[in-house]
């Protein structure tokens, strides 16, 4: 197929780029600066500009732009850029394929678990309806930009969670897991959404020729609480699990930003990509993390 990528420098868009490029299909990424090579396109989302011309090419399109939500903490202006940088990014590539005379096939939209909200207690599936909170209303009106694509044209929305590999959200734990000083992150009983890399660009690019569409959660098959996760990190790394950091420190320290993304209690079910038939590489936490020492290693 002929992809195009929006967010090619990220973490994701990077593994995507290469797995992409394995599975033979050609790829032309999109810029904001002078293109440097033949495989890449300039536009400026801030500004709506994007040349139509890429969108006549293109069979697929996959848009992982926006501003990450790992800069801390979140004062007003950034939880504008974060949602202003997802609408922004996902809008221009709608209005491309809308004008476009044979728009892509298919519109693959990064997408968050945050959708769902702190949900204790249930199991959320894609049917589960819109949490509350900050996160939640953002990826709301993120997917809504995302919908606007033209009718022809397929949407698979990718409810991603907490990604393991380099680069990843983890990172900042991976130095304290080092020192031996990891530890529960408050009850440590909430349920974290985790993925490896690699098997979140692998959902990606199988749903490029899937049939799914719509919201598709991209999480790991076991699910695995915030202790369990931490304390895989610990044990990949050959080193103790025991220095809690209470919940009144998080939403002291990261207010929001902790209470969202640390405390949030998610329990995500990949039922469509199960039943799609998609085979993870890496079905526990303690794969995916063993997966991410040896990267770091190497």
């Amino acid at each position: 197929m002929r992809v195009l990528l929006a967010g090619s420098s990220g973490m994701i868009g990077r593994e995507l780029r290469a797995q992409l490029s394995a599975a033979g299909h050609d790829v032309r990424r999109l810029v904001r600066r002078e293109p440097t090579s033949p495989d890449e396109s300039r536009w400026a989302p801030e500004e709506r500009s994007v040349d139509v011309d890429v969108f006549e090419w293109a069979d697929a399109v996959i848009g992982l732009s926006g501003s990450s939500l790992q800069r801390l903490p979140w004062t007003r202006a950034t939880k504008r850029r974060i949602l202003s940088s997802r609408l922004q990014a996902t809008g221009t590539l709608a209005d491309g394929m809308r004008r476009a005379d044979d728009p892509p096939k298919v519109f693959v939209s990064g997408s968050a678990v945050g959708f769902y909200g702190d949900r204790p207690g249930q199991q959320l599936t894609e049917a589960a309806s819109k949490g509350r909170g900050f996160l939640a209303d953002v990826v709301d009106a993120w997917e809504a930009a995302a919908r606007l694509a033209p009718a022809a044209t397929r949407v698979a929305l990718a409810r991603t969670g907490v990604v393991i590999g380099r680069g990843g959200a983890l990172t900042p734990l991976l130095p304290i897991a080092k020192a031996g000083l990891a530890g529960p992150l408050g009850s440590g009983r909430q349920h974290w959404p985790w993925v490896s890399l690699h098997d979140e660009a692998a959902a990606l690019v199988h749903l490029l020729t899937s049939t799914l569409d719509g919201p598709v959660n991209i999480a790991g098959p076991t699910p695995a609480t915030a202790g369990e996760v931490v304390r895989a990190l610990a044990q990949a790394v050959r080193r103790p699990y025991f220095v809690p950091v209470p919940k009144f420190a998080i939403e002291l320290a990261l207010q929001d930003a902790g209470r969202e993304l640390l405390l949030a209690d998610q329990l995500v079910v990949p039922e469509k990509l199960l039943a799609d038939g998609f085979v993870f590489r890496d079905p526990t936490v303690e794969d995916a993390m063993d997966r991410l020492v040896e990267v770091r290693a190497a």
